[in-house]
């Protein structure tokens, strides 16, 4: 008899162990959907911000020849 109450014993935590991993992984899943959608989020961030930073770079960059294309030249 004493066999049998350890076995269920046993059974009892193995059946709570399981309830208490299906609840974990229920969780996780749901942290792993809340990643994906933070992670979206930082992608269109870093893209508006990447042509942000194009904009402003083009705007402050010199002419390319100096401008010395607006000077005339006698010869």
């Amino acid at each position: 008899m004493n066999a049998i109450q350890a076995k269920d014993r046993l059974y009892g935590q193995l059946a709570a162990s399981l309830k208490n991993m299906s609840r974990v992984v229920g969780q996780t899943a749901d942290l792993f959907e809340q990643l994906q959608t933070d992670l979206d989020a930082m992608r269109v961030l870093a893209g508006t911000h990447a042509a942000q930073f194009i904009t402003v770079a083009a705007e402050l960059s010199p002419e390319p020849d100096g401008g010395a294309s607006t000077e005339v030249t006698t010869g």
